[in-house]
Formats: C-alpha cells, sequence, structure tokens
C-alpha cells in the first residue's frame, strides 16, 4: 500500500465531498421554500410572493447545476480511488445509489423544467405541485445518500460471502435507527441554509434600502424559519450524539477529549489535546457534565480513548474543534433567529442597523455548521471506511501511485476553483440585480430546446438572429 497516495485520496475525496455539500445544502432549503412561497402566491395573491420566488428560481438553478457537476465526479472516485471500497460493498451501495437516480434524479428532471419554462404552460395547481416535486427530489437525493453512509457509520442488515457485503435485510438497512435521527439532522441543517442565506440577502437589500417589500419577506420568512427549526434541529443534534455514545464509542470519545475513563465523567468545553502525551492543555471542564450529556446519568462510567489500541483510534484535533465549531455556529443562529423574530413581532427590526448587519454577514455559518459537522462525522470514523469492517487503509485502490493521485488531486483542485468562481460571481450578479421587473420573467424566447436562454446575464440585450 502506498501510504502518500492513501493520504492523497483521503484529501482529494475530502474536498470534493466538501465543495459538493455547499450546494445542496443550500438547494434543499430553497426548494421547499419556494415551494411555500409559490403556495402563498396562489392562496394570496400577492404579487411580491411571485417576484420573490422567480428571483430565487434563477439562483436555485444555478446552484442546482454547480451541486450535480460536483457531486456526480464523486461516484467516479469510488472507481479511481476506492475500487476494493466498491468491489466490497457494491453489492449494497450500488443499489442505493440506484434508487437515489430512479427517485430523486428523475422527479427533478422530469418537474423543473416546467419550473423554468411551464409557467405560461400548465395551470397554477400543476405549476405548484412541479415546485414541490422538485423538492422532494432534493429531499429523496439527501436520504438515499444518508442511508448509503449511515450504512457505512453503523453497518447493518447484510452477510459476508466471498469477503463482499451482501445485503440480507433492506428493511434494516433503509430503517435503521441511525437513517431516522442522521437524515432529519442533515435536512434541517439544509433548511436553515436556506433561510440563514435568504435572510441575510433580505438584511442587505434592507441596508441598501433596495427592494424593500420582497427584502421584508425574505428577511422575516428566513427568521422565523430558523427560529423555529433551530431548537429541533439541536434534539435531533443530541439524538445523533447518543447513536454515536452507543455505537462509536472511540468516535465520541475523541469529540469529547476524554482520554482516560470517567466515572462521573467531566465534560470538556475547551482544551488543546496532545496526542502524544494523551492529555489535554488548558481545559476547561464541567465535573458530571460528561455523564449527563453521555449516559443521562450523574454517574455514569464514559469511556476514554485510551480503552481503544491506538490502531484503532481516530484523530483527535479535527473532530474536537469541529464539533464545538459546530455547536457554536447553532448557538449563534439560534440567538439572531430568536432576536429577529422579537424585533420584527415588535416592528422594530429594520430601524436596528446592527442587527441587520449582523443578519447578512451570518450567512457562512450554516455552511461552517454543516462542513464542521460532516469533518467531526468523518474524521471521527477513522481509522473505519466500514465501522469495524473495513479500514481506510484497505479500501483503496491497490495498484494507485502517488503521482496518479497527485495529478488527479490537482486536476480537481483548479476545475473545482474554476466551477465555482464562475458559479458564485454568477449567483453574485443575480443578487446585486435583485428581484427588478426584467429579471423576473425568463426572457420570451425561453424554450426547452434553447435552455440557455433562461439564465443569459440581465444586463446584456437579446437580439435574434435571422436564423430565428
Amino acid at each position: 500500500m502506498d501510504v502518500t497516495a492513501l493520504l492523497l485520496s483521503r484529501l482529494q475525496f475530502a474536498f470534493t465531498v466538501s465543495f459538493h455539500i455547499i450546494f445542496p445544502s443550500f438547494t434543499i432549503g430553497l426548494a421547499a421554500w419556494l415551494t411555500v412561497l409559490e403556495a402563498l402566491h396562489l392562496a394570496t395573491g400577492r404579487p411580491a410572493y411571485r417576484v420573490v420566488f422567480e428571483f430565487w428560481l434563477k439562483i436555485f438553478g444555478i446552484a442546482f447545476g454547480l451541486g450535480v457537476v460536483s457531486g456526480i465526479v464523486m461516484a467516479f472516485e469510488f472507481g479511481t480511488n476506492w475500487s476494493e471500497l466498491s468491489r466490497m460493498s457494491g453489492p449494497i451501495q450500488g443499489p442505493l445509489l440506484t434508487y437515489e437516480t430512479f427517485t430523486a434524479f428523475a422527479l427533478e428532471a422530469s418537474f423543473f423544467g416546467v419550473l423554468l419554462f411551464g409557467r405560461k404552460r400548465v395551470a397554477p395547481w400543476f405549476y405548484l405541485l412541479s415546485t414541490a416535486m422538485v423538492a422532494l427530489g432534493t429531499t429523496l437525493s439527501a436520504f438515499w445518500i444518508m442511508v448509503n453512509n449511515s450504512w457505512m457509520q453503523v453497518p447493518v442488515g447484510y452477510v459476508i460471502e466471498n469477503g463482499t457485503f451482501v445485503p440480507s435485510d433492506w428493511a434494516k438497512i433503509i430503517f435503521s435507527p441511525v437513517v431516522w435521527v442522521r437524515f432529519p439532522h442533515m435536512l434541517l441543517a439544509s433548511y436553515l441554509t436556506g433561510a440563514f442565506c435568504v435572510a441575510a440577502t433580505g438584511a442587505w437589500y434592507l441596508l441598501r434600502r433596495v427592494f424593500e417589500a420582497e427584502a421584508r419577506i425574505m428577511l422575516r420568512m428566513g427568521l422565523y424559519l430558523a427560529a423555529v427549526l433551530i431548537p429541533v434541529q439541536l434534539f435531533f443534534g443530541h439524538l445523533t450524539g447518543d447513536y454515536v455514545h452507543d455505537d462509536q464509542p472511540a468516535k465520541f470519545a475523541a469529540i469529547e477529549g476524554r482520554w482516560h475513563d470517567e466515572q462521573p465523567a467531566s465534560e470538556v468545553l475547551i482544551a488543546i489535546p496532545d496526542e502524544s502525551t494523551e492529555t489535554n492543555h488548558y481545559a476547561i471542564s464541567v465535573p458530571v457534565l460528561g455523564s449527563l450529556i453521555g449516559s443521562m446519568s450523574f454517574t455514569s462510567k464514559e469511556l476514554g480513548l485510551t480503552s481503544f489500541p491506538p490502531q484503532d483510534r481516530p484523530p483527535v484535533l479535527i473532530p474536537f474543534f469541529a464539533f464545538r465549531i459546530m455547536v457554536g455556529c447553532g448557538i449563534i443562529m439560534l440567538g439572531l433567529a430568536w432576536l429577529g423574530t422579537f424585533l420584527s413581532l415588535k416592528g422594530r427590526i429594520e430601524q436596528n442597523r446592527i442587527f441587520l448587519w449582523s443578519t447578512f454577514l451570518s450567512f457562512p455559518l450554516p455552511y461552517v455548521a454543516i462542513l464542521t459537522g460532516w469533518f467531526t462525522a468523518e474524521v471521527g470514523r477513522q481509522p473505519w471506511t466500514v465501522y469495524g469492517l473495513l479500514r481506510t487503509a484497505d479500501a483503496m485502490t491497490p495498484f494507485l501511485t502517488t503521482r496518479a493521485a497527485t495529478l488527479s488531486l490537482i486536476v480537481f483542485c483548479a476545475v473545482y476553483t474554476l466551477i465555482f468562481l464562475f458559479g458564485i460571481f454568477y449567483i453574485y450578479s443575480l443578487l446585486r440585480a435583485g428581484p427588478a421587473g426584467h429579471l423576473v420573467l425568463p426572457a420570451t424566447d425561453a424554450t426547452p430546446d434553447r435552455p440557455m436562454s433562461v439564465v443569459k446575464h440581465p444586463a446584456v440585450p437579446h437580439h435574434p438572429t435571422a436564423g430565428e
């Protein structure tokens, strides 16, 4: 095994999945919000809902395309860099990814075209249905990915035949209790990402004193949604911690920064873990709280990392700090959402420029929370790819060389960066232009056989040629 190739392959997959997850986490929440906007427009007839819908639909389309382009590459990485994982877990992971294609992708492909081109061609109720189906498709995509990843975290419903993991009970795989904790946690994170991005955009417009009617809708709806969902998200976060405590005790000990068994256990709020000395520097701890969080008991014994062989321990620094950053982001978002809801109900939100600036600057928080949560889950799972069954070192393609891994990593970083810069620049140009009248409707010549005409830049007029 080439150790350098293994490290580079891990870095490559970490880079691509971190880049990719930014876009689905945004579009899943945005698709659900677009459904709410369209329903409100039909129910109230208020034009502002239609204007906001059409504006965010354009941004959704760009982000959705970036998510598809950046995500499809990861499937190829399973073959190029992780062929042993594909060979051994293919009978389980292959069907799960196929289910995503036949449910999520089918819905998205079928109804997204209606959203772009069908406003004047279908009945209003069918357009609303199409919006809901796109939202359902994005949700199903997240569901099947979380089923796949949750099986790797806590394998169930399988037997081993000739060195291959073969499904023995699909119900156990799909309806695993771990799935039904982690999937809602991820779904709520996506909703919160959409909510804070929308609220931040509304705050930005109010600070600039432009598009004020639409900005009020964005700001208030985003904050109201976040105020309701964050407490629910914290609850599912606790349930996620319970499964880690029970099924992945080494990961739980790394997250807690607990080196030795304790009874009762203290909770390390902040410290600098030192793996070489198996201790924490500058630790600030709360007695007994660790047992209460881990086992809902004041007297429980909690395991430390020294209870596990060194080769079975995850790295400590990344899950330890990533978890605390995630929680910190969640607490800040909760404070902003509740304060914003209070100010909105009192009618003082638009006059409080400090709060508007805080909301505008908060848009990275949900992304940071999602990425650090993902790092906690994936780095904390090491050294296993399929937890307790297949080590990451054994999952790599056996003949992969350092040279090949280096070249692919460089190419992926360059291409992804280029795509990201162009995509973000175009989204920024749409946000900068705002929900103006000529941005609301697609070009008059926008048809399914001319899809790019729906996203041409608003500042560039279109002049038909003789052939058109």
